[in-house]
């Protein structure tokens, strides 16, 4: 963990200091802003690499039909992500405002809140997912060796749900208290730790997608130990004290801090529910194109959701900066925040999507070597770097809206960008002589028109005048 932060820090340093020198970013935002926000793209990183060396590891183990296997299994498992992220966007709103307005005793109560709130919502995920695998594999997979392949996927990795969601919960916490550094030694040390455990149990004891579903299991329960360690005593060993800590004396529910992150937390969820739930339609879809273009498929998707490393910190550095500034009443910093913390995003995006563009044909080798996977491939994962361009903008926009609890503009753009741009575009791909550039121009348009209303409703600044409605709620006055 030592060797593996320094150069993303290196290289989002750079950014900035070439972001101040043109004059888009001042000093001191450039670095409050990156040392927030690189922990949380090495976070990210590290257990996307992991998702991804899953896919490697199984397709190596067992063929292409292992890559779509675990690709039909993955939309059902990461609804952990929907609603465990979608909760805890509404948690960082709390605890940064909280912290900004320095009332630190309703931090943990915010914490709890949003603990009960995740497992109430992920629990019947797993009595679902563990009891009804392959009828759920079956009505987007294609191919008995995918679905079965799937099925078992599914039913082991539903188990890693709700310790997942918790983890999410107090990775936020304590992003929005100024700590991004702790997240990410235990989550990232948690990925690594799972792709040994992976390792192991795919090769030595010849578990394919089962051992990949079990080190899923393992490490979300060894990282969720340490969080609730190091948040009930206030200090990790090796890591010192933590800026936050859960005060067992303190009220652990509280039915207005329940009411405000449904409010808040509600349309983040239904818009990961879109964004990733339209997963299961665009499978079914992608379907129709035949086996070998789901597994290329599966493979940009993987891709470009490693390419969203920068998403994973600026996002969430502008939430707990522009949260803090609102906490504290200052409007106008908080406007400077999330201006600055935009542009740092949007140019981060568009360094990884040009790189990622021009060495498209290497990092397909990793995944497949032949001709034919090749000539699908490729064209699939340049299509995703153009859409990860505009990812840039939907990334820089949330920030200050979360942050300010004003979530419901990001939900309309996502099912807008699912409806009318992606699925459409996909099925016409695959029933009519346009072929794979239909699924080409649904990746662009899966993001851009969300961009397009994303963007929007954050330069409208709208988001100020209901973060101000929000503050008495947020910081319990």
């Amino acid at each position: 963990m030592a060797v593996l932060p320094n150069p993303v820090r290196a290289l989002i340093r750079a950014l900035g200091w070439l972001l101040v020198r043109l004059g888009l970013l001042s000093s001191a935002r450039a670095q409050q802003i990156t040392a927030l926000a690189w922990p949380r793209m090495v976070t990210g990183l590290a257990r996307m690499s992991k998702a991804t060396a899953d896919v490697a590891m199984v397709g190596t183990a067992l063929g292409p039909a292992a890559i779509a296997g675990v690709g039909y299994g993955v939309p059902f498992w990461t609804m952990t992500f929907m609603i465990g992220g979608g909760i805890a966007g509404g948690t960082i709103s709390l605890v940064s405002q909280r912290y900004g307005a320095e009332r630190h005793e309703q931090i943990g109560t915010a914490i709890t809140v949003s603990a009960a709130l995740a497992l109430v919502a992920t629990l019947p995920l797993v009595v679902l997912f563990w009891t009804f695998p392959e009828p759920l594999i079956r009505l987007i997979g294609t191919g008995d060796a995918a679905i079965r392949y799937g099925t078992d996927y599914l039913q082991i990795a539903s188990l890693a749900i709700p310790f997942s969601a918790l983890n999410l919960i107090a990775s936020r916490s304590l992003i929005g208290a100024d700590d991004a550094w702790t997240p990410m030694v235990v989550r990232a040390g948690g990925a690594v730790l799972n792709v040994a455990i992976n390792a192991v149990l795919i090769f030595l004891f010849d578990l394919g997608v089962v051992g990949a579903a079990l080190g899923t299991v393992v490490g979300s329960i060894l990282s969720l130990g340490l969080f609730v360690w190091g948040l009930g005593t206030g200090r990790l060993p090796l890591l010192g004290p933590l800026p936050i800590r859960l005060r067992w004396t303190a009220p652990l529910w509280s039915t207005t801090d329940a009411s405000h992150l449904l409010r808040v937390s509600t349309p983040l969820v239904l818009r990961k529910m879109a964004q990733n739930g339209g997963q299961f339609p665009m499978l079914a879809i992608v379907g129709l194109f035949g086996p070998e273009v789901v597994a290329a498929y599966v493979i940009a998707l993987r891709v470009r959701a490693l390419m969203n490393t920068p998403g994973w910190g600026f996002g969430l550095a502008s939430s707990s900066l522009v949260g803090q500034a609102l906490g504290r009443e200052d409007d106008q910093l908080a406007e400077l925040y999330a201006r600055e913390a935009f542009r740092f995003t949007v140019a981060a995006f568009a360094a990884v999507a040009v790189a990622v563009f021009l060495t498209a044909t290497p990092i397909v080798h990793l995944f497949v070597d032949t001709p034919e996977a090749l000539g699908v491939t490729v064209p699939i994962l340049r299509a995703a770097c153009v859409s990860v361009l505009l990812w840039g903008v939907i990334s820089g926009g949330m920030g200050p809206l979360r942050a300010s609890g004003d979530t419901q503009w990001p939900f309309y753009g996502q099912i807008l960008g699912l409806l009318v741009g992606a699925l459409p575009a996909a099925y016409l791909g695959a029933t009519t002589a346009l072929g794979t550039w239909g699924l080409y121009m649904s990746l662009v348009l899966e993001t851009g028109l969300p961009a397009a209303v994303i963007y929007y409703r954050y330069a409208s600044g709208e988001w100020r005048r209901i973060g101000r409605a929000h503050r008495s709620a947020t910081i319990g006055v």
